[in-house]
């Protein structure tokens, strides 16, 4: 890719700018409906997009009707839509302010599990997917549960990703640095600290594994299951839904997952990841007009089997 040069870097970075900007000085409900409204006008603008998604939800779930995909994919464009309204919002927001977006209602079983492993010195992997709001779920946990070091693909303009990065770190989260990440990340996980990590997309054959995803073989990066085997480290799947009811978001949070320790590495990273696609299937079933279905998740294929796109 050719590399951007100035006028380009701040004309892209300006109009990021305004449109957010134009959004920070709504009152948060009304960016949170001009996000829905908007995310809904690309569902009718982006054909391609909307393609992918419809695809995507047959595949996921055969025996819906065309009217009901569309009625997911249509509400699942305004989710992202209602993202964008919410992430305008963050410079406003202060740990003691975070309440007004989302909440975490406590479960005893699940806190006590929780603060055994911290108790017990294990490191803890924050597994996420593109799913609810997850740069909410991201940016206020170190307000509800504490701060976690987390990796994320860089934009291609450095101006952009500036100002994303100022987002995502001030209250607390750390962005790790992409040279030596996994060494970095077995090792602050073996001192018994957090990570954040996505992990819901379609992955290349040399960085992931093929696991079950509804019912569909997805090749999913194994990345996870590596750390977790390697650093004895638990995954806790977390996810930021909305609440239409509530008019904000909620925590949610998955059985806490155990790595595979069978003594075969290959099978142990395979089980683990399979174990948590599953549990990534489970949040994206409850609240499926809440998750990006217009992403290409089954492009790679096995050996031998047919293009699903």
């Amino acid at each position: 890719m050719a590399k951007k040069g100035k006028p380009q870097i701040w004309f892209e970075y300006l109009i990021a700018k305004a449109i957010v900007g134009t959004f920070s000085l709504l009152p948060r409900r009304a960016a949170m409906r001009l996000g829905v409204s908007t995310g809904h006008a690309a569902y009718y603008l982006i054909g391609h997009l909307r393609r992918v998604g419809l695809r995507n939800l047959e595949l996921a779930f055969p025996k819906s009707t065309l009217q009901e995909r569309e009625a997911i994919l249509k509400s699942a464009f305004g989710n992202m839509g209602r993202v964008l309204g919410v992430v305008s919002q963050f410079t406003r927001m202060d740990a003691g302010r975070i309440g007004e977006l989302i909440e975490y209602t406590p479960n005893p079983a699940f806190d006590d599990a929780y603060q055994k492993t911290k108790s017990d010195g294990r490191g803890r992997i924050i597994l996420g997917g593109h799913m609810g709001n997850w740069e909410l779920g991201a940016f206020a946990y170190p307000t509800v549960f504490e701060p976690f070091d987390f990796i994320a693909r860089k934009a291609d303009n450095p101006k952009i990703e500036e100002m994303i990065f100022d987002i995502r770190t001030r209250l607390g989260n750390r962005q790790m640095d992409k040279t030596n990440v996994a060494g970095s990340m077995i090792r602050l996980l073996r001192k018994g600290g957090n990570v954040g990590v996505l992990a819901d997309v379609n992955s290349h054959p040399k960085e992931g594994v093929f696991v079950p995803f509804f019912g569909i073989q997805a090749c999913t990066a194994s990345g996870v299951a590596m750390l977790a085997t390697r650093a004895n480290a638990v995954v806790v799947p977390t996810f930021a839904y909305w609440s239409d009811e509530k008019k904000k978001y909620f925590y949610h949070r998955e059985e806490i997952i155990e790595p595979v320790k069978t003594g075969d590495r290959k099978r142990d990273i395979e089980e683990t990841t399979a174990l948590y696609t599953a549990a990534l299937e489970r949040a994206i079933r409850k609240y499926p007009d809440q998750w990006i279905w217009i992403h290409k998740r089954w492009k790679t294929r096995p050996p031998g089997e047919k293009e699903l796109y």
